[in-house]
C-alpha cells in the first residue's frame, strides 16, 4: 500500500478544484488554457465568448449555511498587479463561483459571476 502524504493530498485537491473548473468554465462558453507548469500566480487561462481574457486562480472554498465563504489565501499582491481573480470551487456541491474582490479592479471580469 501506498502511504500519500499531506502535501500530495493537498495537490490531488487542488487538481480536483481545477478539473472541475475547467468543466464549469467550458459550460459557461469559455476556451481554457492550462497552466503546463502546475505552479505560479495563475492556474488557468480563460477566454469567454466576447474575447475577454481572464487570468484565474481557483481556490478551494467552504460556504457556511448562511451563504459566506472561506478560502485559505487570498490573491498576492503581485496577482492583483497583473488581474488575477479568483474562482472558487465547493467540494461539498462540486459547485464554483467568481469569488468577489475586496477592491473593484477587476469589476468587469467579476461581474460574470452567477
Amino acid at each position: 500500500m501506498t502511504h500519500i502524504n499531506k502535501s500530495m493530498e493537498v495537490n490531488r485537491k487542488g487538481d480536483l478544484a481545477e478539473n472541475y473548473a475547467i468543466t464549469w468554465l467550458w459550460e459557461q462558453n469559455y476556451e481554457v488554457f492550462r497552466n503546463a507548469g502546475r505552479t505560479g500566480e495563475i492556474d488557468l487561462i480563460a477566454v469567454d465568448p466576447n474575447q475577454v481574457v481572464v487570468k484565474i486562480d481557483v481556490k478551494t472554498m467552504h460556504v457556511f449555511d448562511n451563504g459566506e465563504v472561506m478560502i485559505k489565501s487570498c490573491r498576492t499582491p503581485r496577482q492583483k498587479k497583473i488581474g488575477v481573480v479568483l474562482l472558487g470551487f465547493d467540494p461539498s456541491t462540486k459547485n464554483c463561483r467568481w469569488i468577489k474582490h475586496a477592491d473593484h479592479s477587476n469589476i468587469i471580469q467579476l461581474q460574470l459571476a452567477i
